[in-house]
């Protein structure tokens, strides 16, 4: 008779196979919409575009930032660039300050008060159309603009476009661990986007109707997550998010583990709070599969890292200790001490389903890169990530939420 240990296990299992079938059968079934645009585009109308670039201390990407936006293949005098500096203590005022010679573009300075702060000041400047952030350690195509402004010309029910964020120039083992993640969170969003279920609208180049902040109002400290609360607020209020495939931003990861850790727990960190902010929202079918769908995918994956890795944990320790008894007992012996079946379960079965749900993700990573450049190259980088993944993320996750039983809110950096 199976314990309830062993239920528990498959349960988690059982459910973990379902979110990635379900996003592999809504694939097959988009397919053919995903389109990838090597062509010049060209709009009936260029509608004007805010974007502002919160800056913290990014002295050495910001100039790279800007330049970026100046060369976005789009009107220049349709494009408001607002360089906010939020209490920087680099030489980032010094930086951004020598842009004060474009027309386009004008320079605020503040006292630091958190990114949302600063998104904030931008939209009381607010005059156009459109309004979009981009974060001062990325960078945009010069295509990526006008091909998310092509999205809303397509559909006018959309209120928000949320571009394809991948890592830029990666160089440590982690960042390029990274990328393959990245390619991944391309595909998923892709998804959810057919789904009308996005749940992040990031903070780089994703490009809202202006209306949506005069209706909503203005960005939340959200846990330091703002960009999270916001593609909330949306779904609560039934606004359009969708997923611009080929529209690409570029960004700078953390480049150790260490970095890559408190990015993570800030990230979870807000999602776990968010969620709890909106528990409202879950599982009310009004609210469509945001509700029904990417919130419980969420924490059902939250659930099973942290009750998997326990489980293999304290199984590891139990082993352990058992072949120490056994060591003292009868001495060493080989054949023995190398029988360890981690979760103690059918291994079979749980073989099986692990080398369906590892391929699932190589597909994921695949087709996340595919869509949005139509190109892909055969990288280690994509095996590295389910691997190196396993063991790290169960860690920031279980932290999280130990952080949020306590009420400790992780730094930003």
């Amino acid at each position: 008779m199976a314990s309830i240990a062993d239920i528990i296990f498959f349960i988690l299992l059982f459910l973990s196979v379902y979110v990635q079938v379900f996003f592999l059968v809504t694939f097959l079934e988009n397919r053919k919409k995903i389109i990838v645009r090597n062509e010049n585009i060209k709009l009936s109308q260029y509608p004007t575009v805010t974007i502002v670039v919160p800056c913290f201390n990014e002295e050495k990407t910001v100039s790279k930032t800007v330049d970026s936006l100046l060369n976005l293949n789009y009107p220049k005098d349709k494009i408001k660039i607002l360089l906010i500096n939020d209490g920087s203590t680099d030489k980032t005022a010094e930086i951004i300050n020598q842009f004060s010679r474009y027309p386009n573009i004008k320079i605020f300075h503040k006292e630091n008060g958190g990114k949302y702060t600063a998104l904030n000041l931008g939209l009381e400047h607010l005059e156009t159309d459109f309004f979009g952030g981009l974060d001062a350690d990325s960078f945009v195509d010069s295509e990526s603009l006008i091909r998310i402004m092509s999205c809303f010309e397509q559909d006018s029910s959309l209120m928000a476009v949320a571009p394809s964020l991948l890592v830029y120039n990666p160089k440590s083992i982690i960042q390029k661990v990274q990328k393959a993640e990245y390619n991944m969170g391309v595909y998923l969003k892709k998804m959810l986007g057919f789904l009308g279920a996005i749940h992040v609208a990031p903070g780089p180049l994703t490009i809202f109707r202006s209306r949506v902040f005069k209706e909503l109002g203005p960005y939340r400290h959200a846990h330091n997550t703002e960009d999270m609360e916001i593609a909330y607020r949306m779904q609560k209020n039934h606004y359009k998010i969708a997923q611009c495939n080929d529209a690409c931003v570029y960004t700078n990861t953390p480049t150790t583990i260490r970095k890559l850790y408190k990015q993570r727990l800030r990230w979870i960190y807000g999602f776990i709070n968010n969620t709890l902010d909106y528990k409202n929202v879950l599982f009310r079918k009004k609210y469509g599969n945001f509700s029904t769908f990417t919130m419980p995918a969420a924490i059902i994956s939250i659930i099973a890292a942290s009750y998997f890795f326990s489980k293999f944990v304290y199984s590891l320790g139990n082993f352990l200790y058992s072949k120490i008894i056994q060591y003292k007992i009868t001495g060493f012996d080989l054949v023995q001490t190398s029988n360890f079946n981690p979760f103690f379960v059918n291994i079979q079965s749980f073989v099986f389903i692990t080398i369906f749900l590892f391929c699932v993700v190589i597909f994921s990573i695949i087709m996340g890169k595919k869509i949005t450049d139509n190109k892909f190259k055969f990288s280690l980088n994509m095996f590295y990530f389910p691997i190196i993944y396993s063991f790290l993320a169960p860690i920031w996750v279980m932290k999280a939420i130990y952080n949020t039983i306590l009420s400790r809110s992780p730094d930003w950096r």
